[in-house]
């Protein structure tokens, strides 16, 4: 009988042992991507460096830069996209502050703003949003533009309030329905009601530095610096749970609104977007009146951002700064 139990008490042993191995690189794994938040207050050392303040609207906190000569009769407001910041203007700011006044800041759920009390991130709150930080400022007359969900907060704030907007800048906006090529993998996870939980306790570098690299024609360009900077804006509390409920809030704007616009408007676009196609920058073109499009090679879906100096030459020569 001693001789028949053998197998059996190895077979258990071994079974033990993987057992045992298994959960402890299972616990070394969670520990390795375990991201817990970051106090803002950490963040705001490195992300909120002058000319960084914070003004308070609708109840958050708002990280903002306002830049240029006060006197401009017309400040360029740049809105950016999901899980953006206002440092993805970085390299138009530096161009156009030089002789415009320049205001950006981060939207409710992102950046160092922080979440909405409301978890609303429809695009109607969105438009309340800048809205009231715009009136705060005491800023009646604007030119728009935004990147992606920029984008389409830009257009819908010209359709509600056209007498302050004097004229509107599209990046790789979102409006229209679209079939995406490819869509970056933090995004399918955010839509997922169960992943998207996890990620709120876990977040490995690695899954920030490939949804980047998806948003760019040349995914060389994505630097650990800029990785860092994502990295970091996603750990600011209430931003990962904020970006689920923005997931849950996607929807596409009225055809009827955007071809109501009839103002100056210049769209631009990546040729290499995958997530949002320039199909939609065309579309953009012809239902606008008055819109004139320019598509760059081999960009992505932040062309402002990858290529700063080229895309701003193009809404320089659309202020008549040229």
């Amino acid at each position: 009988r001693g001789v028949e139990r053998t197998p059996v008490r190895l077979w258990a042993k071994s079974l033990l042992l993987v057992l045992s191995g298994a959960s402890f690189f299972f616990v070394v794994g969670v520990v390795a991507v375990w991201a817990p938040d970051k106090p803002l207050d950490e963040l705001k050392t490195r992300w909120a460096q002058a000319p960084s303040r914070f003004i308070a609207v609708d109840g958050v906190s708002v990280h903002l830069r306002d830049e240029g000569p006060r006197d401009d009769p017309a400040p360029i407001v740049l809105l950016h996209g999901t899980s953006d910041s206002l440092h993805t203007w970085d390299g138009w700011v530096q161009v156009l502050a030089a002789r415009r006044r320049v205001i950006r800041f981060d939207l409710p759920g992102f950046g160092l703003t922080g979440p909405n009390p409301e978890n609303d991130y429809s695009i109607g709150r969105y438009v309340q949003f800048v809205t009231a930080v715009l009136d705060q400022l005491g800023v009646s007359r604007y030119v728009l533009a935004g990147n992606s969900l920029g984008g389409q907060i830009a257009l819908e704030l010209a359709y509600a309030r056209p007498a302050q907007v004097h004229r509107l800048v599209l990046v790789d906006a979102a409006g229209y329905n679209f079939v995406p090529l490819d869509v970056p993998l933090g995004f399918r996870l955010a839509r997922n009601p169960l992943l998207r939980r996890a990620l709120e306790y876990v977040l490995p570098r690695g899954l920030v530095q490939s949804s980047i690299r998806n948003l760019y024609g040349d995914a060389a360009k994505v630097s650990p610096e800029l990785v860092d900077r994502y990295y970091d804006m996603a750990l600011r509390a209430g931003n990962r749970r904020a970006l689920g409920y923005r997931m849950d809030a996607l929807r596409s704007s009225e055809p009827g609104r955007i071809k109501a616009l009839m103002l100056p408007t210049l769209v631009l676009w990546g040729a290499e977007d995958r997530l949002i196609p320039p199909s939609s920058g065309r579309q953009f073109e012809r239902d606008i009146s008055g819109a004139r499009l320019v598509v760059f090679d081999s960009l992505g879906h932040l062309p402002h951002q990858e290529d700063a100096l080229r895309t701003v030459a193009e809404v320089q020569r659309f202020l008549g700064q040229h």
